[in-house]
């Protein structure tokens, strides 16, 4: 499987922007897709996930209320909507997937095999 997250760019904080990621070769519909991101000197961090094709999703406590984790089946893209951007969100985005993850790594970077290429979200203050 093949993704390509894209959507990033500059935001002034308080701003929105909406990150995609579109899979090939294989449907999201019932995958789970999770974001996550990478700030330079930092361990990659969970973002955002939606287990299994939109049964539930999950957020990392920084994005709870801000952003918001959606799946759009027929085009087989995940979207990140991002509200209320900060500085702190400062950072390069990416997605993954992986159709063996159980639910208790849906938080673990180390848990996707598959990942797109990264994203950049930069956000003035």
């Amino acid at each position: 499987v093949q993704l390509q997250a894209c959507g990033g760019g500059l935001a002034q904080a308080g701003g929105s922007l909406r990150l995609s990621c579109a899979a090939s070769g294989r449907t999201f519909s019932r995958q789970t897709v999770a974001w996550f991101r990478q700030a330079p000197g930092k361990e990659r961090e969970f973002v955002a996930a939606i287990w299994r094709g939109g049964t539930n999703t999950y957020y990392a406590d920084g994005a709870k209320g801000r952003f918001t984790i959606s799946g759009d089946k027929a085009k087989n893209t995940v979207y990140l909507q991002m509200n209320s951007l900060r500085p702190e969100d400062t950072a390069n985005y990416y997605c993954a997937t992986d159709p063996s993850i159980i639910l208790s790594s849906v938080r673990e970077a180390r848990s996707y095999a598959y990942w797109g290429q990264g994203t950049q979200i930069t956000v003035s203050s």
